[in-house]
């Protein structure tokens, strides 16, 4: 199967391109958060303040480091499950988010934002946080430092492999996969 190649920041075209089950390999920066993290953001927002980075055309990955070895730009950079980023993603969407990275289903609104707002869902693989760190060239902390890994990073990645699973067309990998076996079945 074929892998694109995506560049981040995100250009439109590239996520008009990408349809659910596309394997692609990401490379360019793009902001890690989780959590606590996103609940900071939120708050910052409801003051009316600026987000501690520019948010329209990024990509969001859901993951928390585990510290560095020795020599290591990062430890283990292994996804978390995106489910629990479900409640503020609507809104982040709606304010220029173009991409996100974790793994496990979206909500139904989270997934109608991605299709209004014309973004995109990876899925990384689980379970291989330590192949991921491989692709990371760079990696530093841009706001919230006291939370420790749930800091907001930023992170320079060469072909980090993923899979679309959630398109701006309202593709969703995991029903069509469902949808399968049921047919099959």
């Amino acid at each position: 199967m074929e892998v694109k190649r995506i560049k981040l920041p995100l250009d439109p075209r590239a996520i008009e391109g990408l349809k659910a089950g596309d394997r692609v390999s990401i490379s360019g920066s793009l902001y890690v958060a989780r959590d606590a993290a996103h609940k900071r953001m939120m708050e910052a927002l409801e003051r009316g303040e600026q987000l501690p980075f520019p948010i329209e055309g990024q990509t969001i990955y859901y993951m928390g480091p585990s510290p560095a070895r020795p020599g290591q730009v990062i430890g283990s950079a292994g996804p978390t499950t995106s489910g629990r980023m479900d409640a503020y993603t609507p809104k982040l969407l709606a304010i220029g988010l173009k991409g996100m990275i974790g793994k496990g289903s979206r909500s139904r609104a989270v997934k109608e934002a991605i299709r209004e707002h014309k973004a995109v869902y990876f899925a990384a693989t689980g379970g291989a946080g330590a192949l991921i760190a491989k692709t990371i060239r760079k990696a530093e902390v841009v706001a919230y430092e006291d939370l420790g890994a749930e800091a907001l990073r930023r992170l320079e990645v060469e072909d980090l492999p993923a899979i679309v699973i959630n398109d701006a067309h309202g593709g969703d990998l995991y029903e069509e996969g469902k949808a399968r076996y049921r047919r099959a079945s």
